[in-house]
């Protein structure tokens, strides 16, 4: 292989790549790498560069006693903190490439993103074992009970079959959450294709809630745009995203008295860039405050985890309607106030 193809690959390539020669000077360095640590960098001091104690030892033992290395560093760079790992491979001696006695390369992998992705699947797994452990522990405590004092106590006996009842509805809850989160995450990327009418889809989570509605006494209110209202979609990914929203008001936010889902036609959203269909449920309840807008969608995020679960939630509902509409293609926003309610808004691209 030529050297100016050589040369030509190094420079192509989106890791940061540098060049040491044996007086840890750096004598040549890729665009990536100019871009990260400034175009001045050929010629300096690599420590003057790179000020990592565990890297410069690194570089050493590559340049005296040819070992390769590979170190974690945390790299600050045009206002951004970063977590890469710099690999460190002995090279021997190369007029063409300005180590006449040998030097060392050091590519630099920015795993900042996989950091991130392995601490929220270390908080997800101690979440997921939180949230199963807590009901479990009280159906073991039940269990033994049953087994001992409250043995031939039939009062006692039916009240506890009724807390083990409901602490296994909570599991079922959690455990069906967490597939269908599964499910949509899986599927993310495929924009659903079926022709939707979400008139008919709103209907059918009306008409499932209605009963809930009326045991707590609230109002579902069905107002705006009527008639047929395509979407590209998936119905049941749909009917999840409604019911779940509507539910979520009833619960929540029924306090109020009233739910209202209003429909509107979009001409044009400028966002989605094209006409659009906006289905908003409301409600007068005591709102939400403003810090916990943000993270309401996150997985197992509560404003109040004792409400939530008293309510049967399992802190996973918001997270799943987000990825759903974001397959759709789709916007959610979220707009609330204390003492004064809350709107939810998914805005969908029109057939």
């Amino acid at each position: 292989m030529s050297d100016f193809l050589t040369a030509s690959l190094v420079d192509a390539l989106p890791l940061p790549i540098l060049l040491v020669n044996r007086a840890e000077r750096i004598v040549s360095a890729n665009p990536a790498a100019r871009l990260l640590f400034g175009r001045d960098i050929e010629g300096r001091a690599f420590v003057t560069v790179l000020r990592q104690p565990a890297l410069g030892q690194a570089l050493e033992e590559a340049l005296q006693d040819d070992r390769p290395g590979r170190v974690r560093l945390r790299i600050s760079s045009n206002g951004r903190e970063m977590v890469a790992m710099a690999t460190v491979s002995p090279l021997p001696p190369g007029e063409e490439i300005g180590l006449a006695e040998g030097g060392a390369v050091v590519a630099i992998e920015d795993v900042t993103a996989l950091e991130e992705a392995e601490v929220m699947r270390r908080d997800f797994v101690a979440n997921v074992s939180h949230e199963l452990r807590t009901p479990l522990t009280a159906l073991m405590g039940f269990v033994e009970t049953l087994r001992g004092a409250a043995k031939d106590d039939p009062v006692a006996r039916d009240r506890f079959l009724a807390i083990m009842e409901r602490e296994a509805g909570r599991m079922n809850r959690l455990v069906g959450d967490l597939l269908s989160l599964s499910r949509v995450e899986a599927e993310e990327r495929r924009r659903p294709t079926a022709d939707v009418d979400i008139s008919a889809v709103l209907k059918g989570a009306k008409q499932t809630l209605q009963p809930l509605a009326e045991a707590r006494g609230v109002a579902l209110i069905r107002e705006g745009e009527e008639g047929v209202m395509r979407v590209k979609g998936d119905p049941d990914q749909l009917t999840q995203i409604f019911a779940n929203l509507i539910e979520n008001a009833i619960k929540y936010g029924g306090s109020g008295g009233e739910v209202r889902i209003n429909v509107a036609r979009i001409a044009h959203e400028p966002v989605l860039r094209g006409p659009a269909l906006r289905v908003e449920v409301s409600d007068k309840g005591e709102g939400i405050e403003s810090i916990h807008l943000p993270r309401l969608t996150e997985r197992f995020y509560r404003v109040d985890t004792h409400r939530s679960r008293e309510q049967g939630g399992t802190g996973l509902g918001l997270a799943i309607v987000k990825h759903i509409v974001a397959r759709h293609r789709g916007r959610l926003k979220i707009e609330s106030e204390k003492g004064k309610g809350s709107r939810f808004s998914v805005i969908l691209p029109a057939s």
